[in-house]
């Protein structure tokens, strides 16, 4: 006979009884050499590692998407909007000869750069075109990324924390932030996106 006490409080309240401890050890296919007790010790010490390790901060390490579109100063600007639309981003980091990050390129620069300000979407770029002889693009056609992006570019390390990374967007209204070593070359990037799957809803669009 197995021996054990009847009702071990588990962490958050969660009374466990031999009752549902031996409904669920039936499930489990094969012989279990464990009583009660030892379940509940080991519920228990399960519990608090989960929520040590969903409370504690994340990293940008631990969030980042490593694999990042990116573009070099001297990219045509034209190269920069075709790999934009075609990768469905609306921004990309600005990499120097050095494989540094030396500033990001969003869909904000080019409106700028086109005349559109900040209030205005891309809708009232599209009524100007049509408004005009000629397209607003294109007296940047000739420029470069380096010409256009903004710079310097917000960067995090890789060990900075999520949160620090929600609040770093909130203040400067930006959608991304690059994350680099210690020289300043691109590891990755941290999007709102990484931030609300990691768990931080308070990010706001």
């Amino acid at each position: 006979m197995v021996k054990g006490k009847r009702s071990q409080k588990a962490p958050g309240d969660l009374s466990l009884k031999d009752e549902d401890i031996y409904a669920a050890m039936a499930e489990i296919p094969g012989y279990l050499d464990i009583t009660p007790s030892d379940f509940q010790e080991v519920y228990r010490l399960a519990y608090q590692h989960a929520l040590a390790r969903l409370g504690r901060e994340v990293t940008a390490a631990e969030v980042m998407t490593r694999e990042v579109a990116f573009v070099r100063t001297d990219t045509p600007v034209a190269e920069v909007a075709e790999l934009m639309g075609r990768l469905g981003v609306s921004g990309v980091p600005v990499l120097d000869d050095k494989d540094r990050v030396a500033g990001i390129i969003s869909e904000k620069d080019f409106l700028r750069r086109m005349g559109v300000k900040e209030s205005e979407n891309f809708m009232t770029l599209v009524a100007t075109c049509l408004k005009t002889k000629g397209c607003v693009a294109l007296p940047i056609k000739n420029r470069t990324a380096a010409e256009l992006m903004s710079a310097p570019a917000v960067t995090v390390r890789p060990e900075t924390k999520t949160g620090e990374i929600a609040r770093l967007m909130s203040s400067r209204h930006i959608n991304r932030v690059p994350v680099t070593d210690a020289e300043g070359r691109l590891l990755g990037i941290v999007t709102r996106w990484d931030l609300l799957r990691a768990g931080r809803l308070e990010i706001q669009p």
